[in-house]
């Protein structure tokens, strides 16, 4: 049967023509080989044949009007046919300009059809094809792609004729008949052919399908729009036209139809894990969240999620979070849930406030069950650094999210531990805050990349029509993370009604039909029985929309239909009663209700709540409830589409994201209406684009162009962008990246571009450098245009973290005046770009007039019609508390405000870093005033809520705050004329904050000088209105200048408020010296909290600083043989000596005088110290040379590579004497050189009359004795004072070397050695052998130390690519915990380069595993395999040793060490990084510049001799010492005393030896000092400010005498009988311990005879000697922990006059003592470290006490004390069983027996004191016994070995390993020092006592080592002899065992211990006691004295 076609059908043609075009694409003709027939009769035979072949049947209803065209040209000859297709292609005729018209005709362009023809045929003309495209698209558009293709293909047949010609034949064609003639037909049908034969044919194009893409594409009613966009409209859409509007009606699409094809089974929760049980409390997931489920729960991948609104994306949101938490936690052994809380953030964005908070709401309700803290972090909530470590979920906006990641100072801790980040509503990446969420991805895909760590990234959107390139965007994987569900899987489906009202939009007509028609649709959804919601974009119009339709109700007497249910007025009125919003109670009578963002948030809630129980039927709202809360309703109605648009200052449409957001909202999932209904009121000629835009698919476009350059500037200021190149990398990561390259005309980007450049390398590079340029003339950042480097600046930093536009800042550039007024500040603002939104309205002049005089304080200069003059008066009105009336002005006030403090801010620190003083003082000034809203000048007490009567008393009297201070309650109530409040008023001022300050100046030289200041709160905490944290701004200020000479942050917490808080300042002079300068303390929050005080520099004298260089003389180098001893020479591998070592060759070798050399570390100072020693030996043999270095570190060097190259060639012995190694006494005399430390060495020479080796040396070498000016100083001073005076009394002459680094006062220093002129070497830094190249590089001021530390990490890393690319790199940081952060950002940066293991120089990887497997670090085992090693005093030696080792082997490039390398290890690189400038001072509890001395030394280390041509040195450090730095590491700093600052203990020092007996002596010993030469050329700087006259300083001198002595007399140290001082025996023990008279004093106001056990452990922490412990950031926390579980509380013991808080130094010591003694884990390396330097000092300080203790004759004191050193050589406590301590034993405690709190046993009947085991008894054991014993104590291996530690791998045998244990717990129990032949010998002499012992074993250790395993250093034997009688005691003598020999095979080792019997005691019977100081192993005698 044939099939009937409609010729008016063009879907009849296509299908028709559908199999002729199958059957056509399937031919495959080869045109070359074609023949066509070569007469007519051929080709008539042919036709015939082709007939006869094939018959085909015509039927009459298969004819049409076709065949009868097809008959007239059946006599068509191929001769015929070629002549008309010729005739068609040459001749041009009238077609072509037939066609041009009728195009131009139907173009729909702006332009008249002559104007437009014109236009185009100009653009035809002037360019060739090319350029002619993007030419014509920019004129015509997109949409007149015909007209443009039509003259690109004519083009060349147009331009042959005259311009002028074409136009005249195409207008003339409008003329010509519209019907085409016959040959017309045939040129047409000509035409055709040819074009048939030549197809433009495209390539093949492969479709891809993805998995989890579910979209219906088979819609049967699609056409094309004339733009050539697929759109649809669903069946049944139906168009009305109506009188006052033209309606459109989309009916509600079937779901069921839609799903049928796609079938998935609903994932039962039942089905899940525990966590997704926890949270989900349905049956199952929907439809949506189960085809997500197996991505979203179980895999990482990244993730893109496209579904209408209600499909559930918030859930799958909450699966990935689960994912996260599922990752982070384990079931422990009580199948508990484990959650890591501390190691995982996750961020969800979302894009309004209202949303996030629903959010959180939501999320804490669902995740509460597992302790899951969920916060919001927006500009409404902000979060303490508390509540950010404590949260593990943040809620944020992405603006917020951005200000957080881009500042520098970051939360680093939250930035690095994200593991998920969730954007919600991604498509609003088209809005103008989708920039916002661009740079956020590309930010957080960057880092995962440099971090190498996982960070998962969410995104949830509504539908999209581009959601590849979305994805793509996001790094999803399109076949596993992309999710596309269409509108089908809606929860409801949505009836979509437009309405296009007549009248012009914006006019009356267009507004009176919108609300006409509005209503009527509101009337009849309420009929219905739906609740409506109705959209409006203004806030004012939302209560106006409300209150025009109330009157329509009643107009139409329909106002029932609105009227809420009386159950509902009555719950809800009682609420609204308390509300102060009049529109919300008078609307809510008539079922209405408002929302909208300018509403408080209460009443947002509650407006909510009403709606969701229905007692609201119409909520009028703006748009922020679409986006923000999740209220759905029956019906939404958007009534209007006319939005302001401030930027363009004029009304826009909206926006189609916000409509379909909107319609979001309609259809409530479970009840209500069976479908949603949207409905869209707009004006009549906007219908058909709503209509296009809701049913085209229009690609979301990147807005990230508008906002480049400040995002640019962002990630500049952040440090990700370093330059061009890695801002090119940048945009590559962004959605317009993405868009570009698949919609490039929307980026004025042609297709030749993109296809000579697919990367768009050149545009992205063009787009860079414009931006750069932009910021560069803003001064935000430095460009350099050569090497194409970015350096960020100040005022870019600050406007990245203030998120200030570049438009502002060229404002401010342009108007900021350092003494700019209020006025002039609050104007400046006001013109600010942000507030470009704030327009005036005609209808709020009259409220902005009243404001204006009523509220406004400072002048206003624009007018108030302007935004900036609008501006200024809500901004003065919102700070001085002034009632708006008008909602949106009040709306716009808060705006207003909220952006002026950030601005503000922002000014106050552009003003404080160009030093503007007065500037920063008004800026500071008003942003408190917005903050609190009280003007600056109003008075302090207006910040507190006072009744206004009180206030205005208060203002009106206008009392100082300090007046206040001084009054007394009743005083104040008297006052103010109000006695009840007078005690209030007194606490409010009690807790207003006062920062008392004192201040010294020092000055360094003639134009810098030191400020030391301290700061001490004076105030009472109040954490009401001081919360955790107080901050406070100190700057210096000249005081007839505004100009600020330094500044600095001060950060006050509630645990400091009882200390003094110490800072140093380095300021510069001018020249006149200003009258005075003004250290100011300024609160950061607070009004009128300002402390002043000035230092007058009336009496300023400037330094004398007489600085000698010795310049570099052209002598021949010296040969070696110049030494004239064969023996000496054979140790130099060189020939001759260097430059500096020839000049100095002759005054040390040939002559005897002292000698100092100042020279650059690295220029062969060892050698000049050699060529002393070499004239030592030949002048003085047999006498000693002592070499005193600064460090143990520096000892230990200079012993090793002496006693390699010295004792071997000379025999000369080589001894350490340092607190590490304390030789034997033999050794000592038997050496010749002794290498120490200044304290060593000070501590033995103050006994020098009796040690004879002090008296017999000849030359003392001082190494980096310019470290005079640290600390330790004042101890080479007292070396050099006395080695003075011993060669003064000895007449033996004792020559001193000093060496140091250059210094500028080298005359001075010379002078006091006693240097002459011939001895003076002070060479310039630019002598060294190896030239030094120095970089100083500033970074920003107002960051923390961390986040500091942080942002030097990649300018390092671009160093050692620059400057040491295959070199070894030193880079030398503060803190242990800096070398791993440091370490482990440089991998980062290693994994983004082509080859991350650059660093690294081992090939063989079996070799870097073997390296790998000896390292016990865990950091150091990463960092190896890049090529970093680690060097720090927290690493076990072997871990150094072994960085060490493969640094100098250059197997590793990058060497990551603290400053204690520069000094203990001669490990010179090529480069060295001195990363930070300062270090944590316990002190001050804060960070300190490190010494100058420092910073040199670690500069010395760079330049390898013999390898290098130069070495490089890089110093980085604060913006504001750059200069500092400069000057003084060229030139040398000058060295200073610090003698005078304790000068008592070196004095009690020489009064204890007898050197100083009066105090004319004590002056005389001040001379030899270097402090005394000093205070004569820089007096100011010691304090001597007015008479600096000789008699002057010689009296300032005589005063300090007095100070000091006064303190060692208050410590009962000395005792002064007019000017004769006499030592008691106090200062005795004091000076031979080495412990300060300060800890004497302390002891003694606490001690007596009944000492307890805790009591000595408090005595021994609270000794001076532990000031210098350092307490950490974050040690308070553990320390607390720690007190709270250990034996005896610290908050128990420190109270009373020695209260100490919990972070003290003491309190730290007196808790790791405890530690120590219970044998805990510390919880970190650093108090590991800690307990070892505690220790170390803890027996020199409880042996003093003994001495102290006995001196008064408290016996049990005595042994308590005793007790206390047993135990903390050994670790353990009292009560413990001492035999358990042995090898192999588990610590035991004796709990049957009891024990006092001295630490003994109460001995009672029932426990004797020596039943059971004790040492004494295991001592006398024999082997096998012991065996035995060994076997019943269970001895055996309790921990590896170290070394096997580290091969844990291979198989132990732990039978080999007891056995070892058991034979070394043999070996300790057989050489255990128990004694034996205890007696007293017979008494020849009454007034001597000999006690004499042997050991019970002839078997002893080397040296009479004692087994003390937990002890840091090996412990000799040695006993206390006691003679007491009662409580007293009467003698003590300590002793040590000899060995001597009874005969020739066998050895005796005695206890010999002699006492000197007083007068008193002879004849008297005493009770003796010898007790080990190590053991619990004591004797008891009785004995009768003669």
């Amino acid at each position: 049967m044939a099939t009937a076609y409609s010729t008016t059908s063009a879907s009849s043609y296509m299908q028709a023509m559908h199999t002729m075009m199958e059957a056509a694409s399937n031919f495959n003709i080869d045109r070359s080989k074609i023949q066509f027939p070569e007469d007519d009769d051929i080709c008539k035979k042919s036709k015939v044949e082709v007939r006869n072949a094939s018959e085909l049947i015509t039927l009459a209803q298969d004819r049409n009007e076709w065949d009868d065209i097809f008959d007239e040209f059946d006599d068509i000859s191929y001769d015929k046919f070629q002549e008309m297709i010729s005739s068609s292609r040459n001749n041009i005729g009238n077609t072509i300009f037939k066609k041009l018209n009728q195009l131009i005709k139907s173009c729909s362009s702006y332009l008249d059809q002559d104007a437009l023809l014109k236009s185009v045929l100009e653009l035809t003309y002037q360019n060739e094809k090319g350029k002619l495209a993007q030419a014509l698209l920019d004129l015509v558009g997109v949409e007149n792609v015909k007209l443009i293709s039509f003259l690109l293909e004519n083009r060349t047949e147009i331009v042959s004729h005259n311009i002028d010609e074409v136009i005249d034949l195409t207008i003339d064609a409008r003329f010509y008949n519209n019907f085409m003639t016959d040959q017309e037909m045939r040129e047409q049908v000509s035409e055709n052919i040819y074009n048939a034969q030549n197809p433009e044919l495209s390539p093949s194009q492969k479709v891809i399908k993805y998995p989890h893409v579910y979209k219906n594409d088979n819609n049967n009613n699609a056409s094309l729009s004339f733009s050539g966009h697929k759109f649809s409209l669903p069946l049944g859409t139906t168009r009305v036209s109506n009188e006052t509007h033209e309606e459109v009606i989309i009916p509600a699409s079937d779901i069921k139809k839609g799903k049928a094809s796609l079938y998935s089974k609903l994932v039962k929760i039942s089905d899940l894990d525990h966590y997704c049980k926890a949270v989900f409390s349905y049956e199952s997931l929907n439809k949506v969240q189960s085809l997500v489920y197996p991505v979203a729960y179980k895999t990482n991948e990244n993730m893109l999620i496209c579904a209408p609104t209600g499909a559930g994306k918030t859930e799958i949101a909450l699966l990935t979070i689960l994912n996260t938490i599922k990752q982070h936690s384990e079931l422990n052994q009580e199948n508990e849930l484990d959650i890591q809380y501390d190691d995982f953030k996750i961020i969800y964005v979302a894009p309004l406030k209202a949303l996030a908070a629903e959010i959180v709401e939501k999320f804490n309700n669902k995740l509460s069950i597992f302790g899951i803290q969920v916060r919001e972090l927006t500009g409404d909530m902000q979060l303490t650094k508390a509540e950010i470590l404590n949260t593990q979920v943040i809620v944020t906006t992405p603006e917020k999210w951005d200000v957080v990641t881009r500042k520098a100072n970051g939360d680093n801790d939250l930035v690095s531990k994200v593991k998920l980040l969730i954007i919600d509503e991604v498509h609003l990446l088209h809005e103008d805050r989708g920039s916002v969420i661009e740079t956020l991805v590309a930010r957080t895909l960057r880092q995962v990349e440099s971090s190498q760590s996982m960070i998962r990234i969410v995104g949830l959107s509504a539908t999209l029509p581009n959601f590849m390139d979305v994805a793509d965007f996001l790094g999803v994987n399109r076949q596993v993370g992309m999710f596309y569900f269409d509108q089908s899987f809606r929860p409801k489906p949505l009836e979509q009604q437009v309405l296009g009202c007549r009248g012009k939009a914006g006019s009356k007509q267009a507004r009176e039909n919108i609300d006409k028609v509005s209503y009527e649709k509101l009337a009849d959804m309420i009929q219905r029985g739906y609740q409506v919601m109705v959209f409006v974009h203004a806030r004012k119009e939302t209560v106006n929309s409300a209150r025009t339709y109330i009157k329509m109700a009643q107009q139409f007497n329909e106002s029932d239909l609105f009227a809420p249910d009386s159950l509902f007025t009555e719950k809800y009125s009682r609420e609204l009663g308390k509300n102060r919003d009049k529109d919300m109670k008078e609307i809510f009578q008539f079922g209405f209700g408002v929302h909208h963002a300018g509403m408080a948030r209460t009443d947002r809630n509650l407006t909510e709540r009403m709606f969701k129980d229905g007692a609201i039927k119409v909520l009028c709202c703006t748009a922020t409830l679409a986006w923000g809360v999740n209220l759905p309703a029956d019906c939404v109605i958007i009534k209007g589409t006319q939005v302001y648009d401030s930027k363009k200052g004029g009304f826009a449409d909206l926006g189609i994201s916000d409509v379909i957001q909107i319609f979001g909202r309609a259809g409530r999932p479970g009840f209500g209406s069976a479908h949603g209904t949207g409905i869209l009121c707009t004006s009549a000629d906007k219908l058909d684009s709503y209509l296009s835009l809701l049913t085209e698919q229009h690609p979301i476009e990147s807005k990230l162009g508008s906002k480049m350059v400040d995002n640019l500037n962002a990630e500049i200021s952040l440090g990700t962008v370093t330059n061009v190149e890695e801002g090119i990398q940048w945009l590559g990561y962004t959605y317009m990246y993405v868009r570009m390259r698949k919609n490039p005309f929307t980026y004025a980007i042609d297709w030749e571009e993109l296809a000579n450049d697919p990367q768009l390398y050149d545009r992205r590079r063009k787009m860079i450098i414009t931006a750069a340029r932009r910021l560069h003339s803003l001064q935000m950042i430095v460009f350099d245009e050569v090497s194409m480097h970015f350096i960020p600046k100040d005022l870019g930093r600050i406007s990245s973290d203030f998120y200030l536009l570049n438009e502002s800042v060229e404002i401010f550039n342009q108007m900021c005046n350092p003494n700019a007024t209020e006025a002039d500040v609050l104007s400046m603002i006001s013109m600010s770009s942000e507030f470009d939104s704030i327009k005036f309205r005609e209808d709020e002049s009259a409220e902005l007039t009243r404001l204006m005089e009523s509220s406004v304080e400072c002048q206003v200069g624009g007018s108030l019609d302007t935004a900036s003059g609008k501006t200024n008066v809500l901004l003065q009105a919102y700070i001085s508390q002034s009632r708006i009336f008008d909602s949106a002005l009040s709306s716009d006030s808060n705006y207003i405000a909220q952006n002026a403090t950030r601005i503000c801010r922002a000014l106050f620190l552009i003003g404080i870093n160009r030093r503007w003083g007065n500037f920063s003082k008004v800026m500071l000034d008003i942003c408190k005033s917005i903050e609190k809203r009280v003007w600056a000048f109003d008075h302090p007490l207006s910040q507190f809520e006072l009744p206004i009567p009180i206030i205005k008393q208060i203002r009106e009297k206008s009392p100082t705050m300090n007046y206040l201070r001084d009054l007394e309650p009743q005083e104040i109530g008297e006052l103010i004329h109000n006695r009840g409040m007078g005690g209030k008023l007194y606490r409010l001022v009690e807790i207003f904050p006062k920062i008392s300050i004192s201040a010294e100046i020092f000055p360094i030289t003639s134009n810098v000088m030191r400020i030391k200041t301290n700061l001490e709160p004076d105030f009472k905490w109040d954490y009401k209105f001081h919360g955790d944290i107080q901050f406070f701004w100190v700057m210096i200020e000249e005081s007839n200048k505004s100009q600020v000479l330094h500044f600095e942050k001060y950060i006050l917490r509630k645990s400091q408020m009882g200390s003094v808080h110490e800072m140093d300042f380095m300021i510069p002079l001018s020249d006149p010296l200003p009258p005075q300068v003004v250290v100011k303390v300024v609160s950061d929050t607070w009004i009128g909290c300002v402390s002043t005080y000035p230092i007058s520099f009336q009496h300023l004298i400037r330094p004398y600083n007489e600085t000698i260089q010795t310049k570099l003389q052209r002598l021949k180098p010296l040969p070696v043989k110049a030494l004239d001893n064969h023996l000496v020479e054979s140790i130099y591998p060189f020939k001759y000596f260097n430059p500096m070592q020839t000049m100095t060759f002759h005054t040390l070798y040939h002559s005897n005088e002292n000698v100092f050399v100042g020279s650059p570390t690295g220029s062969g100072k060892t050698i000049v110290a050699e060529l002393a020693i070499w004239h030592a030996f030949k002048q003085f043999p047999g006498k000693k040379i002592v070499y005193i270095a600064p460090m143990k570190a520096l000892v230990r060097e200079r012993v090793d590579d002496w006693k390699k190259k010295i004792t071997p060639v000379t025999g000369d012995k080589v001894v350490e004497l340092t607190g590490d190694s304390i030789p034997d006494p033999r050794d000592i005399r038997d050496s010749t050189i002794v290498i120490t430390t200044p304290e060593k060495f000070d501590g033995i020479s103050r006994n020098w009359q009796t040690r004879k080796f002090v008296q017999n040396i000849s030359l003392v070498i001082m190494d980096e004795i310019h470290l005079l000016a640290s600390d330790r100083g004042p101890i080479l001073e007292m070396i050099v004072s006395r080695m003075n005076y011993i060669a003064s009394q000895t007449k033996n002459p004792i020559r001193l070397l000093g060496m140091s680094t250059a210094v500028s006062n080298a005359h001075d220093m010379a002078g006091w050695l006693g240097v002459k002129e011939n001895g003076l070497f002070n060479f310039p830094s630019s002598i060294r052998p190896v030239p030094l190249n120095m970089y100083i590089d500033g970074f920003q001021d107002n960051l923390a130390y961390c986040p500091l530390m942080k942002t030097m990490n990649k300018p390092a890393f671009m160093a050692i690519k620059q400057h040491s690319p295959d070199k070894p790199a030193l880079i030398f940081v503060s803190s242990r915990r800096q070398t791993r952060l440091t370490a482990l950002d440089l991998i980062h940066l290693c994994g983004m380069e082509d080859n991350p293991r650059r660093f690294l120089n081992i090939e063989d990887d079996a070799e870097l595993q073997y390296y790998i497997s000896k390292v016990t670090d865990d950091t150091l085992k990463l960092s190896l395999q890049f090529g970093i090693g680690l060097h720090h005093a927290g690493l076990v030696e072997e871990d150094r040793d072994l960085s060490h080792h493969l640094f100098q082997q250059n197997k590793i490039q990058i060497l990551v060490a603290t400053s204690t390398l520069a000094w203990g290890v001669n490990l010179p690189a090529h480069l060295v990084v001195i990363k930070g400038t300062q270090y944590f001072d316990k002190k001050v509890q804060g960070y300190v510049d490190m010494d100058l001395t420092d910073i040199l030394q670690m500069m010395g280390r760079a330049g390898r001799p013999a390898y290098d041509t130069t070495g490089t040195a890089i110093v980085y450090t604060r913006e504001n010492k750059k200069l500092f730095y400069k000057h003084f590491l060229n030139v040398g700093f000058p060295v200073e005393s610090s003698l005078h600052k304790v000068l008592e203990d070196h004095l009690g020092a020489e009064i204890n030896s007898g050197t100083v007996a009066n105090k004319q002596q004590a002056i005389e010993f001040l001379k030899y000092t270097f402090f005394f030469r000093r205070a004569y050329h820089n007096p100011t700087y010691y304090g001597i400010l007015e008479d600096t006259s000789a008699a002057g300083i010689h009296k300032f001198m005589s005063n300090l005498i007095d100070r000091s002595l006064e303190q060692l007399e208050l410590s009962d140290c000395v005792n002064i009988y007019n000017n004769d001082i006499e030592p008691t025996p106090f200062l005795s023990v004091a000076s031979y311990y080495y412990i300060s008279h300060k800890t004497v004093r302390t002891l003694l106001v606490e001690v007596d005879n009944n000492a307890k056990f805790v009591d000595v452990l408090k005595w021994l922490s609270l000794a001076e000697e532990y000031n210098e412990l350092p307490v950490r950031g974050g040690e308070t926390i553990m320390n607390e922990e720690m007190s709270a579980q250990l034996r005896y509380p610290a908050e128990t013991i420190f109270t009373g006059v020695f209260a100490k808080p919990i972070h003290d130094t003491h309190v730290k010591a007196f808790l790791l003592l405890q530690a120590h003694l219970s044998r805990v884990d510390l919880p970190i390396a650093d108090y590991i470290q800690d307990t070892v330097s505690i220790l170390d000092q803890s027996l020199r300080i409880l042996q003093a006490f003994v001495d102290i203790a006995s001196e008064l004759g408290y016996f049990n004191t005595v042994r308590t004390i005793i007790k206390v050193i047993q135990c903390i050589k050994q670790g353990y406590w009292f009560e413990d069983d001492s035999s358990t301590a042995l090898p192999g034993c588990i610590l035991k405690r004796l709990d049957n027996i009891q024990f006092n709190e001295q630490g003994f046993r109460i001995d009672t009947n029932d426990n004797p004191r020596n039943n059971g085991l004790n040492l004494e008894k295991i001592g006398k054991m024999g082997y096998g016994k012991l065996k035995g014993l060994a076997a019943k104590m269970d001895v055996k291996c309790l921990e590896l070995p170290e070394n096997s530690r580290k091969h844990a791998n291979k198989a132990l045998d732990i039978d080999e390993l007891n056995e070892r244990t058991v034979k070394k717990f043999i070996d300790v129990c057989t050489k255990l020092p128990v004694l034996t032949d205890i007696k007293f010998t017979d008494q020849t002499d009454a007034s001597k006592l000999v006690l004499t012992a042997k050991h019970y074993s002839n078997r002893s250790n080397r040296e009479f080592q004692v087994y003390c395993d937990k002890f840091p250093k090996m412990q000799k034997e040695s006993w206390f002899c006691i003679g007491y009688k009662g409580n007293e005691l009467h003698m003590i003598k300590r002793c040590h065992p000899q060995e001597s020999r009874a005969d020739k095979n066998n050895k005796v080792v005695e206890i010999v211990c002699d006492f000197i019997v007083p007068e008193e005691l002879q004849g008297q019977t005493l009770y003796f006691v010898l007790i080990n100081d190590a053991l619990d192993i004591e004797y008891k005698l009785q004995h009768t004295l003669k």
